[in-house]
C-alpha cells in the first residue's frame, strides 16, 4: 500500500449530469496523492482501442468542466467489450500503462461488466504473458486489479446507495418543467399528462409528483390493477376540479405497467382522461432534457465527495481486494460491496416482472415506501378523517426566523396531514408576533393549495425576539384558541422563540403542551441536523450566479470575490465554494489573516502569469469584520497590476429567494410528516415534550428542547459541531495542486 498506484476512470452508459465533477474528483484527489492518473475516453471502447483513448491526466487537464453537464471524456456502446477477446486486449492496454486501480462511473450495467474484467483478469495476465505480450515481471506484478464504482444513473436505481449521480439534477429538470407547465395548465383548466424517465425504477417519477403538487402518479412499483385504476384516476381528478383545482397533473414512469404486465402509455391516459372527463388533455414527454444541462450543486459538491473517496479506498486497498461501490446515505459518504448492491438491484427488478411489488417496495428502502405512503395523501382531493372517538386535536403552526425556500411545502405537508388525521390546523401569521395578538384562521384543505413549489413563507415570518409580556400574550393566545400542540418551521430566532417559551413553563400553564422546531434556514446553522429546508436552494442560486460570473471573468482574465450568506456559519460558503470550484473559501471558523491574503495574492499572480483567466474566491458575509469583500478586492487589484481585473460580488438576498429546489421539498414534506404526526401521538398519550426534529448520521431524531444551550454557540448563532467542516481538506484540494506543481 506504501507503493504508487496507478488509477485509471472512465464513464460509461448513459450519460448522467454530475459525471464531470465525478472524474475531476478523482483525477485531482489522484494528483495529490502523488499517483498516476489516466482517463480513458468513450468508456469500454477506449480501453480496448487504447492509444490516445487512454491519456494520462494532469491536475490542469480537469480544469473548467466542474460546471458542465454530460461526461467530457465521452460514453460509447462496445460490442468488443462483451467478447473475451476485446476484454483481454483491454487487460494488455491497462497493464501497458501501469495501471492496477479502476474507478468506473456508471449503472449496474457497466459495473458488472467492469466486475466480470476484474474477475478473468488473472486468466487474461497468464493469455497474454503466454502469447509473449507482457514479460513475467509484469505479470507478477499485475496480477489483479483494484475496482471501484461510483454510480451515474439518473434514475436513482442502485441499492446500496440513496442517491446515484445525476438523479437530483434530473429532478430538478423535472420539477422546472412541471412548475412550468402547471401555470398555463391553470390558464385554461387543462389536464396534462407527463412522462418521466425510469424504466424500472418509479424515483423520478414518485418524487416529483411530491415535489409539484401532482394529481396522479405511475410507478412501476406499485402497478394498479387493469380497469380499475382509470376510474380510480378519473374519479380523483373530477373532485380535484370539483374543490377549485384548476390545473390536472398526471406523471408516469416510463417503465409503469399494470398488474398484468401491461404497459401504461402517456397516450392511453389522455384518451381515458379526455374520454371519461371531457377535457382538454395533452401529453409532454420530458425525454433527454432530464438528462441534459449542468449539474445541481448536490451533483457536484456530493459527487466531489464521492470521487475523492474512491482514490481514498484505493490508497488504502490491496489490488486483490473486493470491488468496493462508494455511496451516499443522507449526508454521509458510505462504500458497500459492489456485486451485492448490483445483485439487490437485479433482484429488486425480478420481483417487480414476477408481480412481487410487495417485496420490490421494501427492497427500494425506507426513505422511498414512506414517500410513496405520504404521496397517497396528497393526492387525495379532501382529507380522509379521523375515527368518530377520536379526540379532534386543536394544531398551530407558525413560520420563525428569515425567509426559506421550503418553508410553505413543509406548512402545506403539515396541514394536510393534521387535516387528514382528523385535526384542526391553525395557520399563524406573522410567526411570534401572530401568536401574540392572536393572528391565525383554520387551514382547510384547499387553502394550501399550489404551496408545495412557491418561495417564502406565506403565513408571514421574522426574527423579533421575545421579551417583557410577549409570552403573557402568547399563554393567553394559546389558553383562548385551545391550542393543544405547536409546530414552528424556521431557523435559529423561531428555535429561541421556543426555547424561551419551554424555559417558562413553570410559570405558563398554557406552554405545557407538545412543540416541536422544523429546521428551516439557508444558513444550515441549526443543532440537530445535518440539513435545514432551504439551505439546498440557497446552494443552487449561488452555484447559478456563479457559473455566470465564471463566463464572464475567463473572458476577460478576472478575479472575483463572491459574497455569500451564512452569517456566522461557514456551510453556504464552504459546499458552495466545492460545487464551483473557488480557489479559495474565506470562513469566519477558520478567521482571515493578512498572511493569508498575502499567500493568496502570491497565488493568484502565478496562475496568472502562468497563463490563468480566472480567480474565484468565495468569502462567508462575517468572516472577518475587517478584511471585507471590498477590502480584498481593493487589495488584489492594486497588487495584481496589469495581469488580471478583479470584481466583487455580494449575491444578498437572491440566495433567499426562489422557488424550493426538489432536494428541499422532499426534505420539507418528510420532516413536517414526521413532526406533525410526532405532536399528533404526543398530545393523544398526554405527553408535553418540546423538541426539534433532524437528520444525523442517516436517522430521523427528536432531539429534547433542554439540550439546546449545551449543543449551539450562542455568541457566534452556529452549531457546536459542523459536519461540514470535515470537508475543508477537500475544498483545499479541488482548488490547488499540490505545493510546487503548475496550474
Amino acid at each position: 500500500m506504501s507503493e504508487k498506484k496507478s488509477i485509471a476512470v472512465l464513464t460509461s452508459g448513459g450519460d448522467a449530469q454530475g459525471m464531470n465533477p465525478a472524474v475531476r474528483s478523482v483525477v485531482r484527489a489522484a494528483v495529490h496523492k502523488g499517483f498516476d492518473v489516466y482517463t480513458i475516453y468513450e468508456g469500454y471502447k477506449g480501453m480496448i482501442l487504447g492509444g490516445d483513448y487512454i491519456k494520462k491526466a494532469g491536475w490542469s487537464s480537469v480544469g473548467g468542466i466542474l460546471h458542465k453537464g454530460g461526461t467530457s471524456i465521452g460514453s460509447a456502446r462496445s460490442d468488443a467489450f462483451r467478447t473475451v477477446e476485446g476484454r483481454q486486449q483491454a487487460v494488455e492496454n491497462l497493464i501497458s500503462r501501469g495501471i492496477d486501480a479502476l474507478v468506473v462511473i456508471g449503472g449496474d450495467g457497466s459495473l458488472t461488466g467492469a466486475n466480470l474484467l476484474r474477475q478473468e483478469w488473472p486468466d487474461h495476465v497468464d493469455a497474454l504473458l503466454s502469447q509473449g505480450k507482457i514479460d513475467k515481471a509484469r505479470a507478477e506484478k499485475y496480477r489483479s486489479i483494484f475496482l471501484t464504482g461510483l454510480v451515474g444513473s439518473i434514475d436513482n436505481d442502485m441499492c446500496g446507495t440513496d442517491m446515484t449521480i445525476g438523479a437530483d439534477s434530473a429532478l430538478f429538470r423535472i420539477t422546472e418543467a412541471v412548475d412550468a407547465i402547471i401555470s398555463t395548465a391553470a390558464s385554461h383548466q387543462r389536464t396534462f399528462v407527463i412522462k418521466v424517465m425510469g424504466r424500472n425504477c418509479g424515483y423520478l417519477a414518485l418524487m416529483a409528483g411530491l415535489s409539484c403538487g401532482a394529481d396522479w402518479v405511475l410507478i412501476p412499483e406499485d402497478p394498479p390493477r387493469p380497469g380499475e385504476w382509470e376510474d380510480h384516476m378519473c374519479s380523483l381528478l373530477r373532485a380535484g376540479r370539483a374543490a377549485g383545482r384548476r390545473d390536472s397533473i398526471v406523471i408516469v414512469a416510463e417503465g409503469a405497467r399494470d398488474t398484468e404486465g401491461n404497459p401504461i402509455g402517456s397516450t392511453y391516459i389522455k384518451e381515458v382522461l379526455e374520454e371519461r372527463l371531457g377535457e382538454d388533455t395533452r401529453i409532454t414527454i420530458l425525454g433527454h432534457v432530464q438528462r441534459g444541462g449542468a449539474p445541481s450543486a448536490y451533483d457536484r459538491y456530493m459527487t466531489t465527495l464521492l470521487g475523492c473517496t474512491a482514490v481514498e479506498k484505493i490508497d488504502s486497498s490491496l489490488p486483490s481486494d473486493e470491488p468496493l461501490l462508494i455511496g451516499v446515505q443522507e449526508n454521509d459518504v458510505i462504500t458497500a460491496p459492489l456485486m451485492q448492491c448490483v445483485q439487490d438491484t437485479h433482484h429488486i427488478r425480478e420481483l417487480i416482472d414476477a408481480g412481487d411489488y410487495v417485496k420490490a417496495m421494501e427492497l427500494r428502502g425506507g426513505g422511498f415506501a414512506e414517500a410513496y405512503e405520504t404521496l397517497k395523501v396528497m393526492l387525495r382531493t379532501l382529507p380522509s378523517g379521523a375515527p368518530r372517538d377520536q379526540r379532534r386535536l386543536r394544531i398551530a403552526i407558525l413560520h420563525g426566523g428569515g425567509p426559506a425556500a421550503g418553508m410553505n411545502t413543509a406548512a402545506l405537508t403539515a396541514i394536510r396531514i393534521g387535516l387528514d388525521h382528523g385535526h384542526t390546523m391553525l395557520g399563524v401569521s406573522d410567526s411570534f408576533q401572530g401568536l401574540i395578538r392572536g393572528k391565525m384562521k383554520e387551514m382547510d384543505w384547499m387553502s394550501v393549495g399550489g404551496w408545495v413549489n412557491i418561495g417564502g413563507a406565506e403565513l408571514g415570518t421574522n426574527r423579533k425576539p421575545l421579551s417583557g409580556t410577549d409570552y403573557y400574550a402568547i399563554a393567553r393566545t394559546i389558553e383562548e384558541q385551545k391550542i393543544d400542540a405547536l409546530l414552528m418551521i424556521g431557523g435559529w430566532s423561531g428555535y429561541q422563540g421556543i426555547y424561551d417559551m419551554y424555559k417558562r413553563r413553570s410559570d405558563f400553564s398554557a406552554f405545557n403542551i407538545p412543540m416541536v422546531c422544523l429546521p428551516a434556514t439557508i444558513n444550515n446553522n441549526l443543532p440537530g441536523t445535518e440539513r435545514s429546508v432551504g439551505s439546498d436552494t440557497a446552494l443552487n442560486n449561488i452555484v447559478q450566479v456563479v457559473d455566470k460570473i465564471k463566463q464572464s471573468a475567463v473572458a476577460s482574465k478576472r478575479c472575483f470575490v463572491v459574497e455569500v450568506m451564512g452569517r456566522h456559519c461557514g456551510f453556504l460558503a464552504l459546499v458552495s465554494g466545492i460545487a464551483t470550484g473557488a480557489e479559495r473559501v474565506y470562513l469566519h471558523e477558520e478567521g482571515v489573516k493578512l498572511r493569508d491574503l498575502q499567500k493568496d495574492l502570491e497565488n493568484l499572480v502565478e496562475g496568472f502569469s502562468e497563463g490563468k483567466r480566472l480567480g474565484l474566491m468565495i468569502r462567508n458575509e462575517r468572516a472577518n469584520s475587517l478584511y471585507t469583500t471590498g477590502f480584498m478586492a481593493a487589495l488584489f487589484e492594486e497588487e495584481g497590476g496589469d495581469l488580471f481585473d478583479v470584481r466583487q460580488a455580494i449575491l444578498g438576498h437572491l440566495q433567499q429567494g426562489g422557488d424550493p429546489s426538489p432536494y428541499d421539498r422532499i426534505l420539507a414534506i418528510r420532516l413536517a410528516r414526521l413532526c406533525t404526526e410526532y405532536l399528533i401521538k404526543e398530545c393523544l398519550d398526554n405527553n408535553k415534550p418540546a423538541s426539534f426534529i433532524g437528520l444525523q448520521k442517516g436517522k430521523v431524531e427528536f432531539v429534547d428542547m433542554a439540550r439546546w444551550p449545551e449543543m449551539v454557540d450562542n455568541e457566534f448563532q452556529r452549531p457546536q459541531k459542523q459536519w461540514w467542516m470535515n470537508l475543508r481538506y477537500i475544498a483545499k484540494m479541488m482548488s490547488a495542486p499540490p505545493e510546487g506543481m503548475e496550474y
